[in-house]
């Protein structure tokens, strides 16, 4: 043991506010893991949210686990002091329930390492009665969690506050009980929202295509999804406060869930219907957050889609708070958002047009025009923002080369905007290969060539590089691909993935898919026949797979859906 790494924990421990301690003994102890560092965990609202959940119940004592420093790693390893909670600095390995709360497919080879480090036993199969059950949750976990399958005992399919309070009710009864291990997994299976990997088999056919997925007995036939109905009655804030963190904001959510339709977005399918806070309590978080005086962050999937941002923006100002927001939609933001968030202090402006034709906009169903985008550039300018950053995608389906050459043009054309107005700041485009995502109308399309799309970043960087004041920054195409086989990939994929874990990580996972006798490019660039079998085919999000098949033809065809209506009854959520 190294006491000078317990030493740094208690130290990060003192820096806060607002966390958790129990006695001893009193209380089942839960490991709530963010699989990457203390730095960007704690700017997680949902690890905040998942936090208070489960210390406020009388049985559950949860601390928090973070991925170590890069500085620290070499000297966990070399003295081979697991890895430990903040709270107490206790070892991974002495808790009952470890939980990951995963958002990023790239996360999961730190799950891997992480359960190595804490001196669990990586492989879920391989687990004996006295180690602890580990589960995973969030946006990765419920759109497919079958890459993770090898080393997750249970998976929870939406929204936490829905799940969580009967899945502790659950472990507990079968704790009381004397549940074997393979007894309790079986008990959790029943609590809806929980998938049990082990509970189903798949059959792959000579190929490596999926046949078949068997339910064991007791197993649920289908997982569906479960999601809070009334916001209004779960808390979502902030609930440690510390500096330390990559966004140091005192976070409140203000919707959930989006209905926008953009083609693209997993989260738009998975996490339906919207559902707005009300504005009282809303407010009644921001009175709650002036003791500590920190901006406020306003979280949800679009902050300008809100029905009462501009009276919200009048409240958290009136305070005598300044505010910053997930992100907003140029075809919604108002000249009252732009400019309460000039007077706390934005630097930069960022709008997602995603493509730069219309054309393209049509295929994904962005649902903005290049109208909207200039407009939020004038109303930036005129209250004083002189940085504007663009949120692109390459390598989308039906994309041509004249769609590349449109963003081109709209970025020039931007700057020329920026220009005549009098600004000489920096229009920045943040420029992401297209990965496919799972229960998307996209979630068949093949993920476009590498070389394609490299060729693609290099003609746009090299075409606006004499621009003056315009950047691009360019997204890893490797990374994305090894992105795009974990977010749609099956059992085999997830033991290329432990494998690779125990080859050395990320960098080994190609080699890893290779000795399995799994070719990478198959994965990536193979088109999924519209009635073949999907890795997710046990999960129910709510929507068919016959509404995606629709909507994938009218991206095909260039037909806009419209956003979500009260009374709409298209997708089959509501």
């Amino acid at each position: 043991m190294d006491w000078a790494l317990k030493q740094e924990l208690k130290e990060q421990l003192a820096g806060e506010q607002g966390y958790y301690i129990y006695p001893a003994g009193t209380r089942t102890r839960f490991a709530l893991v963010y699989p990457n560092t203390y730095f960007i965990g704690m700017s997680n609202l949902g690890l905040h949210i998942i936090y208070r959940l489960l210390n406020e119940r009388a049985d559950t004592a949860c601390e928090r686990v973070f991925l170590p420093e890069r500085r620290q790693l070499p000297r966990y390893e070399s003295t081979r002091t697991p890895v430990m909670s903040v709270e107490t600095q206790a070892p991974l390995h002495e808790f009952g329930l470890i939980g990951f709360a995963v958002s990023f497919e790239m996360d999961y080879f730190n799950i891997l390492k992480l359960l190595r480090l804490g001196r669990v036993e990586p492989r879920a199969a391989a687990r004996g009665e006295q180690d602890p059950i580990v589960i995973a949750g969030g946006p990765c976990a419920t759109f497919n969690p079958e890459p993770l399958s090898l080393a997750v005992d249970a998976f929870i399919i939406g929204e936490g506050e829905a799940i969580m309070p009967r899945f502790m009710d659950a472990y507990h009864a079968g704790r009381q009980e004397g549940d074997s291990r393979a007894e309790l997994l079986l008990r959790l299976a029943q609590v809806p929202g929980v998938y049990v990997p082990s509970l189903y088999e798949h059959s792959y056919d000579e190929a490596g295509r999926l046949t078949a997925i068997r339910a064991l007995p007791g197993a649920p036939e289908k997982v569906r999804r479960q999601w809070v109905q009334d916001l209004d009655r779960e808390s979502a804030h902030t609930v440690v406060l510390t500096d330390n963190t990559e966004f140091d904001f005192y976070l409140i959510e203000t919707a959930r869930g989006c209905g926008r339709h953009c083609r693209f977005c997993m989260a738009g399918y998975c996490f339906r219907r919207p559902r707005n806070r009300s504005l009282p309590v809303i407010e009644q978080a921001v009175r709650e957050a002036l003791p500590y005086g920190k901006r406020i962050g306003l979280m949800g999937a679009a902050i300008s889609d809100y029905p009462e941002i501009d009276e919200l923006c009048r409240a958290i100002l009136g305070e005598g708070l300044s505010m910053s927001v997930a992100s907003f939609r140029a075809d919604s933001v108002t000249e009252e958002l732009v400019n309460s968030l000039a007077r706390s202090g934005l630097k930069t402006l960022t709008i997602a047009p995603e493509a730069g034709s219309r054309r393209m906009r049509r295929v994904i169903n962005k649902g903005i025009e290049e109208e909207d985008v200039f407009r939020t550039v004038r109303l930036g300018l005129a209250a004083g923002i002189q940085q504007f950053k663009l949120y692109l995608m390459l390598g989308l389906p039906f994309e041509e080369q004249e769609d590349i050459e449109a963003i081109i043009d709209l970025a020039n054309r931007l700057k020329d905007c920026m220009e005549e107005q009098g600004s000489k700041g920096t229009l920045t485009l943040s420029v992401n290969p297209f990965v496919p995502k799972p229960f998307t109308p996209f979630q068949w399309f093949p993920m476009a060539d590498r070389k394609y799309v490299e060729g693609s970043m290099k003609h746009l960087s090299r075409s606006l590089r004499r621009r003056k004041h315009i950047e691009v920054n360019l997204e890893s195409v490797k990374e994305a691909c090894v992105q795009a086989v974990l977010a749609r990939g099956g059992r085999q994929v997830a033991e290329a993935l432990m494998r690779s874990s125990e080859m050395g990580g990320p960098k080994a996972f190609r080699q890893a898919m290779k000795g399995l006798g799994l070719a990478p490019e198959q994965e990536l660039y193979r088109e999924r026949e519209e009635r073949e079998l999907l890795p997710w085919a046990r999960l129910d999000m709510g929507f068919g797979a016959d509404y995606l098949r629709a909507e994938f033809q009218r991206a095909r065809e260039l037909i806009s859906t419209p956003p979500c209506f009260v009374g709409c009854h298209r997708c089959g959520v509501c």
